[in-house]
């Protein structure tokens, strides 16, 4: 088994150097805006892409293994499986991108998705405290 991640340091200095150009951002803004959306199948593609690229959270301090199990079960099948029937995408292992605990639960969520024989990453931080080593 490898050494564990310690982190890295807060560098406040970098974060105080970022400077944004206001004008840019502007402008940015309205050209995103006036983009035309997705339509028809192109939507669904779109929206299913979208489902793979989140993370299901659960951040309660009060958080117990039933409530991670849940989360787990739903990151693997986020989409009801009549729908992605529907569209011909059941087969094609529609899933969120991670599932993200508190540490303490990270056993939890692993088990849980182990016991599915599920791959799906669990992320895991101790937010907001987000200077603290895992």
């Amino acid at each position: 088994m490898s050494a564990r991640n310690p982190g890295t340091v807060l560098d406040l200095k970098k974060i105080c150097k970022v400077r944004v150009n206001p004008q840019s951002v502007l402008k940015r803004a309205q050209r995103i805006q006036g983009q035309k959306t997705p339509k028809k199948q192109w939507q669904t593609a779109w929206l299913l892409n979208a489902v793979t690229c989140i993370d299901l959270t659960t951040l309660a301090g009060d958080d117990t293994p039933s409530n991670v199990h849940r989360l787990s079960m739903k990151a693997i099948q986020p989409v009801r499986y009549d729908l992605l029937k529907k569209i011909d995408m059941h087969d094609k292992g529609i899933t969120t991108a991670a599932v993200c605990v508190y540490p303490s639960r990270v056993a939890d969520a692993v088990k849980s998705l182990k016991a599915a024989n599920s791959n799906l990453p669990v992320a895991s931080g101790k937010s907001p405290e987000i200077e603290s080593h895992l």
